[in-house]
């Protein structure tokens, strides 16, 4: 009898310590999927030979600009400016643990100013991405993967036409390498992201005068909540800072631009579509439009 009850705690035993394990695992394998958030890099790549394609649906509207000293100024009555731009990203899985990727984007600009009013479309910069995904998530460490870039001066950046009310100024003219980082981390039913991103233009020649950007930074964050059927919530912030700009050798006064955005947003996921509907807005800045968008994206992997 002895021997009975004996063998049947160690047979319950070993059953609470395979039930533990398994709660404990599948707490482990919390893998929430979305969209992701608007702007900041989730630590996450695509897996060898997946293809992911992620197009960007945006209508900004320009209530304002933040002048030099930060303070903001209206367009006026009467004055009107807005943009609808398209943008598509991409994702190659080489491995497991590398990816490639690009983005470009394609705008249309408009403006009234007075009695005067302007359209202008085609390409802005775009982009090259190499990323590598170095720590996975695991107890109370993040994963982290590390980013290089390149901006492409694909976009419009010379040769202005006053009349066009700077609708036809599509990029900067410049090469710009940079790198970065991203972190995320689950907390069921949260997932954190954070990112920063150092970028480094180049000298370019913009209409005989030598000019050179100043690096820049963008730094974001995000946090993602998880609700039942495949929904989630997210806010982000996003931040991003530069110096001012010289020309012809001597740097040019109070054209250094700094901003801070608000972005809330809903999304739903399944494992192979992934959707999200965001609002995004300038709160403050100093040389830098105050904007309103409404943005729409979604992914699919192949």
């Amino acid at each position: 009898m002895l021997r009975l009850i004996i063998s049947i705690m160690v047979l319950i035993s070993g059953l609470n310590i395979f039930a533990y394990a398994g709660q404990d695992q599948a707490a482990e394998e919390w893998n929430p999927v979305s969209v992701g958030p608007l702007n900041t890099w989730t630590s996450a790549v695509c897996a060898q030979g997946d293809f992911l394609i992620q197009p960007f649906f945006y209508y900004n509207r320009t209530r304002g600009s933040f002048d030099a000293d930060g303070k903001y100024h209206g367009l006026g009555s009467g004055n009107k400016q807005y943009q609808f731009q398209e943008q598509l990203f991409v994702e190659y899985g080489i491995t497991d643990k590398l990816e490639i990727a690009a983005q470009t984007v394609y705008q249309q600009n408009y403006a009234k100013a007075e009695e005067l009013s302007a359209h202008q479309e085609g390409f802005g910069d775009s982009y090259l991405f190499l990323r590598y995904c170095a720590f996975e998530d695991q107890g109370w460490l993040p994963s982290v993967t590390g980013l290089l870039q390149l901006k492409l001066p694909t976009g419009k950046y010379q040769h202005l036409d006053p009349e066009k009310l700077g609708t036809d100024s599509m990029g900067t003219g410049s090469w710009d390498p940079g790198f970065g980082f991203n972190f995320s981390k689950k907390f069921k039913p949260f997932l954190f992201h954070a990112d920063v991103i150092f970028s480094f233009p180049q000298k370019v020649m913009v209409d005989g005068v030598k000019t050179k950007y100043a690096s820049n930074t963008n730094y974001n964050f995000a946090v993602e909540y998880f609700l039942p059927k495949g929904f989630n919530l997210m806010l982000e912030a996003v931040g991003y800072l530069q110096r001012d700009t010289w020309q012809d050798g001597g740097r040019t006064v109070s054209t250094a631009e700094n901003y801070l955005m608000v972005i809330p947003g809903i999304g739903w996921a399944c494992d192979k579509v992934q959707f999200l509907l965001a609002y995004q807005r300038v709160v403050s800045g100093v040389n830098t439009d105050a904007n309103d968008s409404v943005v729409l994206t979604g992914t699919y992997t192949f």
